[in-house]
């Protein structure tokens, strides 16, 4: 088994991110995606329209960019590609996507990261329908980043012709979060290119998220 520079395989797939202080977000009774932003016509998919969309399955391994890795997990549910075909009209330019969830985490990728063949709006994990720990009622996955770039309990998707303002997490988060430890979002968040940093060559932080991990396990433990 080979896994990304830096990473080390974990024993099962904790709940993880920097909001773990908090309870998973409630799920609305009939749950939407906002559509907004660089679009023709902003609008709202209702969750349940999803299952009219050609499904996918991806079994595909998850890395966090505190340096570990839950191995072989299968996913289900519609590619982003198919979505944004079906129910997006970008408007001209479009370069960006932002993902924002119901816990008011926002992640931004570029818009051919998005359409990626592996990038999936998912709604069940391991073949039952996707827990509170790991988004329900659907979350993006998008694999070969890591894996703060997969918002979970996706609410909103807006489109942006140019890079919106920096911003990962959200205002809430910026004291406690990635943030505080002077993480700054790469552009791409590659795995394999361990594009952990903007600015910074990958391998500075493998040793001060390392010494994270730990924290981020315990609080995961306590739910």
């Amino acid at each position: 088994m080979t896994l990304p520079p830096g990473q080390r395989a974990l024993e099962g797939f904790p709940r993880f991110g920097t909001h773990l202080h908090h309870p998973p977000p409630p799920v609305p009774a009939d749950p939407v995606i906002e559509i907004a932003g660089a679009v023709a016509e902003a609008l709202a998919v209702r969750v349940s329209e999803l299952a009219a969309l050609p499904r996918h399955e991806l079994t595909a391994d998850l890395h966090c960019v505190a340096g570990w890795s839950a191995l072989g997990l299968r996913w289900e549910g519609v590619a982003f590609s198919t979505l944004h075909r079906e129910h997006i009209e970008p408007g001209p330019g479009v370069t960006h996507v932002a993902f924002e969830g119901l816990d008011g985490f926002r992640a931004t990728l570029l818009l051919e990261d998005a359409l990626a063949d592996d990038v999936l709006v998912a709604d069940r994990l391991d073949g039952r329908p996707l827990g509170p720990d790991h988004g329900a009622p659907v979350r993006l996955v998008s694999p070969s980043q890591y894996g703060f770039m997969s918002t979970k309990h996706l609410s909103r998707i807006e489109l942006h012709a140019g890079a919106p303002p920096a911003q990962l997490g959200s205002t809430a988060l910026s004291r406690w979060g990635l943030r505080a430890v002077g993480f700054k979002q790469h552009p791409r968040s590659r795995v394999w290119a361990e594009e952990r940093h903007r600015h910074l060559p990958g391998r500075c932080f493998r040793h001060l998220y390392r010494a994270l991990t730990p924290g981020i396990m315990y609080l995961s433990k306590q739910r």
